[in-house]
């Protein structure tokens, strides 16, 4: 670990982290940690050395101009410390590439981390690409595997089984080290993967306002979350066997969603309205 700044003693300090590549498609996670990054002013505090962990034939460092003259900028996972006053707690958070080897060694640097300055919760945010239409809510799926944290959440049960990515393996090493560990993806079309997708970044950041019961500011993603939803509508309107499928997709969605729409879906909606209602309350003015 490169430690950059002096990390000053955390008050309750959560760790949320997204990675690019297998686990982030549309580039939705990524997309939210650097919505955080800029909304909370966040400064890197650490990173973590490349040298043994990146193929640099894969992720090729950059030459660029430093102002002084020209440097290289090596690809690796930064740690950002920030302390948003409408959370009341600190907030790390992580973004980088997902590492090309020694998964194990990368998690137990990375989460050893955390311990070190008090981190109990790591929330690991992700995307996949699905059979979902992108006229139709983007779905996202949270889980823990710690039975407590499921129920006081109301998490269902994650039923995945197959390949995973790093994210997966950092979720599943913060249970191991006894530490709160949330698991939150979101479904993108994956007949209109072309990156990014703000509409799937944006249903993560209302999933993040949930899990932290907090109210954070959408900025531009709720303005590019229409234009982008805009350009596929036009893409399914110009070819009549992608506008075909989009309203299969609608109608097998709408069935399934249902019974929810009629319950906890509308509670959950209506909670977070009534939090960011008290958010504009209390605001300036």
């Amino acid at each position: 670990m490169i430690e950059i700044e002096d990390l000053p003693e955390l008050h309750d300090p959560v760790m949320i982290l997204a990675f690019e590549g297998w686990n982030d498609a549309g580039e939705a996670a990524s997309r939210v940690i650097e919505h955080l990054i800029e909304l909370w002013d966040a400064e890197t505090v650490a990173a973590i050395d490349p040298e043994d962990y990146y193929d640099f034939q894969v992720n090729r460092p950059q030459v660029t101009n430093q102002g002084q003259g020209r440097g290289i900028h090596w690809n690796t996972t930064r740690i950002l410390l920030a302390s948003p006053d409408s959370l009341g707690r600190d907030v790390l958070l992580v973004t980088g590439t997902e590492p090309s080897f020694r998964w194990r060694a990368f998690t137990t640097e990375l989460l050893d981390l955390g311990v070190a300055h008090g981190v109990e919760t790591v929330i690991c945010l992700g995307a996949l690409l699905a059979d979902v239409a992108h006229t139709r809510p983007i779905p996202v799926s949270s889980s823990s595997p710690d039975e407590m944290t499921s129920y006081r959440l109301e998490l269902e049960p994650s039923q995945y089984e197959g390949p995973t990515g790093i994210t997966g393996v950092v979720a599943d090493g913060a249970h191991q080290a006894d530490m709160v560990s949330i698991s939150s993806w979101a479904a993108v079309p994956h007949y209109a993967a072309q990156v990014p997708c703000p509409k799937a970044s944006l249903a993560l950041l209302g999933q993040l306002e949930d899990l932290l019961d907090t109210v954070i500011e959408h900025g531009e993603l709720e303005e590019e979350a229409r234009a982008w939803e805009r350009g596929v509508d036009e893409l399914a309107t110009s070819d009549e066997d992608i506008a075909e499928y989009v309203s299969a997709l609608e109608s097998a969605q709408d069935t399934s969603e249902l019974p929810e729409a009629s319950g906890d879906a509308i509670a959950k909606e209506f909670e977070r309205y009534l939090r960011r209602r008290g958010e504009d309350t209390n605001g300036p003015g």
